[in-house]
């Protein structure tokens, strides 16, 4: 018999759950306010950047030294106490490299007269890519700051710099217009040379912020969205750090 009671008062006490709880579960999920508040989340444009971990340990920028569009010998000790945002391109790059120099004027645009605040391009094609093509190059895109520097040198060592250094891919590829093929990835970097970025919605780092896509194209075909307005609110984090 107190067995029979038993269940009955269990059977009630579920019943009462479901008609209290369960609509409030459904709104919630409706509303989306499960995803972004039950779930482990650490995106948050206010809080500080990640560090970029590489066998456990902060990512710093290896060290280097080229030749820029002025026949200035750049090294990584240049950027020493700047913010600066790293690329790898090449002057007759057919495809993306275009849409990424337009990004990357925007943001010099907006950061171009600090004193602590640069830009790195290293062209991976140094053989034709020399400081007279650089110059010119700087020219007609408006590149005008004099701490963005376009860098050639020994193509061998620019490459282990992309692939090893900062794991952005570049390699020749014969059968690609152009002849070359690179990620449109740019790297940031904070005044102490680490690699920084924001996270993701499961506070893992994005790593790299999308450089092929403009901030007026909102996203590309596939669904990726820009992430140039990103790399500025960042560039704007680490400047005041």
């Amino acid at each position: 018999m107190r067995n029979k009671y038993s269940y009955i008062w269990v059977s009630l006490i579920v019943l009462i759950f479901g008609i209290i709880f369960i609509p409030r579960i459904v709104q919630r999920l409706q509303n989306g306010t499960v995803v972004q508040n039950d779930r482990m989340s650490l995106k948050n444009n206010n809080q500080g950047l990640a560090y970029v971990l590489l066998n456990g340990e902060k990512k710093k920028v290896p060290s280097f030294a080229f030749i820029d569009q002025d026949s200035l010998l750049i090294t990584d000790k240049d950027y020493k106490g700047k913010v600066f945002v790293v690329e790898f391109f090449f002057t007759s790059c057919p495809s993306i490299c275009p849409l990424m120099t337009n990004n990357l004027v925007s943001v010099q645009n907006e950061f171009g007269q600090r004193g602590d605040f640069g830009i790195a391009s290293f062209s991976i094609t140094p053989d034709y890519d020399t400081p007279s093509v650089l110059k010119k190059y700087a020219e007609e895109h408006g590149i005008t700051d004099i701490d963005w520097h376009l860098m050639t040198g020994d193509s061998e060592k620019i490459f282990e710099l992309a692939n090893s250094g900062f794991n952005i891919y570049a390699a020749q590829a014969p059968e690609v217009p152009g002849g070359f093929e690179h990620s449109g990835l740019f790297a940031l970097v904070d005044k102490n040379g680490y690699v920084r970025s924001r996270v993701d919605d499961f506070g893992n780092p994005i790593v790299y912020y999308r450089g092929t896509i403009t901030e007026a194209q909102g996203e590309n075909d596939l669904g990726e969205r820009e992430q140039v307005s990103e790399l500025k609110e960042d560039i704007k984090k680490l400047l005041q750090e």
